[in-house]
C-alpha cells in the first residue's frame, strides 16, 4: 500500500497515457504490473507485455475523447462485490432473491408452502402439457414457467456468473425429474 502511495506521489494524479487529471484519484488506477498511474479506461486496455505496454503508453490520446467511457466504467466497488458474491456461492450459499417455491430464512433457502406447486409444474411439463396450459393452470406467465423449469436451484444447485455449483439448501426436485424436463426442452427446440 505504501508503494502505491509513493507511485501516486511520484507520478501525480494524472494518467500517463491520456493525461486525465484527477486530484482525488477517483478515476485513476495503479497498473501494478507496470507500476504506472493510468485512468480506469486506459488501464482497461493496457497490454501486459512490457514492449507492448511501452508502445501503448507512447501513443498519447486526448483525455476528453475518453470522458464518456470514464463516466460509465464500473467502479472497483462492484468488482469487489462480485468477488464477495462469488466467494459466497463457492461455499454453496444463495446470493439472489429466492426462487419460486423457496423462502429465505436467516440467510438460508428453505422450501416454502408452495414448493409442491413447483413439483406439479415440472410433472405437468414432463407429461406433455404445453407452457401455455401450465401458465393458465398455475396463474404464472409463460416466461415465469420457463424460468421455473430451467432453474437449477430446485435440485440443490446455485448459479452465479454462468457457473453452477452445489448449494447448501434442500432440493425440491430429484435430478432425474429436472433432467427429463431439460430433455423435453431440447426436443422442443430441435423440432422448431
Amino acid at each position: 500500500m505504501q508503494a502505491e502511495k509513493t507511485l501516486f506521489e511520484q507520478q501525480g494524479f494524472k494518467c500517463q497515457k491520456c493525461g486525465h487529471y484527477d486530484p482525488l484519484a477517483k478515476k485513476l488506477e495503479l497498473n501494478k504490473e507496470h507500476k504506472t498511474v493510468l485512468c480506469s479506461v486506459c488501464n482497461a486496455f493496457a497490454p501486459s507485455a512490457v514492449e507492448d505496454f511501452e508502445n501503448y503508453l507512447s501513443e498519447k490520446i486526448d483525455s476528453n475523447i475518453l470522458e464518456t467511457f470514464r463516466k460509465f466504467t464500473k467502479p472497483k466497488k462492484e468488482d469487489s462485490l462480485k468477488k464477495g458474491m462469488m466467494a459466497s456461492v463457492t461455499k454453496g450459499n444463495h446470493v439472489s432473491r429466492p426462487a419460486y417455491g423457496y423462502d429465505m430464512v436467516s440467510g438460508e433457502l428453505i422450501p416454502a408452502e408452495n414448493s409442491d406447486q413447483v413439483r406439479q409444474i415440472f410433472e405437468s411439463f414432463k407429461k406433455g402439457l404445453s407452457l401455455n396450459a401450465i401458465s393458465r393452470n398455475f396463474g404464472i406467465s409463460v416466461n415465469g414457467i420457463k424460468k421455473i423449469l430451467k432453474n437449477f436451484t430446485y435440485i440443490g444447485k446455485v448459479k452465479f456468473d454462468n457457473q453452477i455449483l452445489q448449494g447448501n439448501h434442500q432440493p425440491i426436485l430429484s435430478s432425474e425429474l429436472f433432467n427429463e424436463v431439460q430433455q423435453r426442452f431440447e426436443k422442443l427446440k430441435k423440432s422448431k
